[in-house]
């Protein structure tokens, strides 16, 4: 199985059951939808930001399909001007490449510094669909067991109305 070891270990070890599907490397919501298609989950955007100061890193988990713009975000959000986080943000706090970010980077967040604001309509979904930390897999797993993984790695989250 593609991505990241220790992942595969951490989902053994909370029994956390998943459906694995390998594919091209996508690297946008638009390349992956073309093999997304037959998945019956909810299918998710990840982001990574930061704030202004750069001491405060987020990770922003929505439907693939919802637009968002970082203003409106950032008055939802309520933790000032926001911007993308760079790739060596990426790598140091999610331990993933640009194009693979996936709330399973939290594994390599041993400070729990990454705090994540996850749409509430994704509660809508029984399972949910997410990269195993590389872009050229995609793993299902029930929303419970997502939950499960978030409180094992230890980060602070919450279900947040990111868009009308």
């Amino acid at each position: 199985m593609q991505g990241q070891k220790e992942l595969y270990e951490v989902l053994n070890e909370l029994s956390v059951p998943f459906e694995y599907h390998e594919h091209p490397p996508v690297a946008t919501i638009e390349d992956a939808i073309i093999h997304w298609k037959d998945y019956k989950a909810g299918r998710c955007k990840n982001i990574f930001l930061r704030n202004h100061k750069g001491d405060r890193h987020y990770l922003v988990i929505l439907e693939h399909l919802a637009q968002l713009r970082i203003k409106e975000l950032e008055q939802r959000l309520k933790q000032g001007k926001l911007t993308f986080a760079s790739d060596q943000r990426l790598f140091k706090y999610l331990g993933v490449q640009p194009g693979s970010v996936s709330p399973f980077g939290l594994i390599n967040d041993r400070e729990k510094h990454v705090h994540l604001f996850i749409d509430i309509k994704l509660k809508a979904f029984d399972r949910l669909a997410f990269h195993p930390n590389i872009n050229t897999a995609t793993l299902v797993i029930s929303k419970t067991d997502f939950i499960s993984f978030l409180d094992h790695t230890g980060n602070s989250y919450e279900f947040i109305e990111l868009y009308d």
